[in-house]
């Protein structure tokens, strides 16, 4: 199977114009996140490519020594950009991993899990096994921002029956489960999709589902028109895997770079 790594990254942007060039504790958003890519590519063998539409980005994707391929402007999101570069650059791929250009911080292991899962359901997805420390921390940061945090109900086989903005499933008996170990049942989704071919395909051509716009997940879409999606278990990672949207974002990464370590050297 030949998987590629589509890293779809936009110059304008609403909240913050041209984030992928900005630096993030001296190195361009977009260089850290083809970093990732390029560590999982060597991992599994898949090839790397920015998707883009301003010449801008695509001079720095080649100035970092990376791929660039330009797609059309008004396409409407990172998935419809993930596939129309895999048509331009890729087309011999059978597995396409969309890498937001705004995750700089997507641990390696997250992507080459995707790629090594690649046969098991229409598409991959990553998903956290949560302590019971990190699901109190969780239901703690809800209290002030309920729409943060994903979760993601996995059946024994391994396809993801459902996803919430809630916290499920509901646990009844708690406190008996957190004395019996460490980890609740409880599982967080990461942002992150590996698509085979004729699923990014269809995923492309289909509407907003019912669920999906209640809860503003796409994975929904999938699951409402019967795609199948496995839900691969993943490691945790200290530094925040979460999108970056904003300038402040952008120092709350660095603050925790100072205190983490950087994985990469400042340049």
């Amino acid at each position: 199977m030949k998987s590629v790594i589509v890293i779809p990254a936009r110059y304008a942007s609403t909240r913050f114009p041209g984030k992928p060039l900005h630096p993030i504790n001296g190195v361009s958003m977009l260089a850290r996140t083809v970093a990732a890519a390029r560590a999982a590519g060597q991992a599994t063998g898949a090839r790397v490519l920015v998707a883009t539409d301003d010449d801008r980005i695509a001079a720095h994707a080649r100035e970092i020594g990376a791929e660039p391929v330009m797609t059309h402007p008004d396409l409407p999101s990172g998935t419809d950009r993930c596939r129309a570069a895999m048509e331009i650059a890729a087309p011999e791929a059978d597995f396409i991993v969309n890498l937001q250009g705004d995750a700089p911080f997507t641990p390696p292991a997250h992507v080459s899990a995707l790629i090594d899962n690649a046969t098991r359901a229409d598409v991959v997805t990553p998903v956290i096994p949560l302590t019971w420390a990190a699901l109190d921390a969780l239901r703690e940061h809800k209290k002030a921002t309920p729409f943060s945090g994903t979760t993601c109900i996995r059946g024994e086989d391994g396809r993801a029956i459902w996803f919430s903005k809630n916290i499920i499933p509901g646990i009844r008996s708690e406190q008996k489960m957190r004395a019996a170990g460490d980890l609740s049942p409880v599982l967080q989704h990461v942002g992150l999709y590996g698509y085979t071919r004729p699923a990014l395909e269809r995923i492309a051509a289909l509407k907003p589902s019912k669920y999906e716009e209640l809860e503003g997940l796409e994975q929904l879409r999938f699951l409402e028109n019967g795609l199948s999606v496995y839900a691969v278990p993943v490691q945790a990672q200290d530094l925040p895997s979460a999108g970056i949207d904003t300038p402040q974002d952008v120092a709350k990464a660095e603050a925790a770079l100072q205190r983490l370590g950087d994985p990469l050297k400042s340049v």
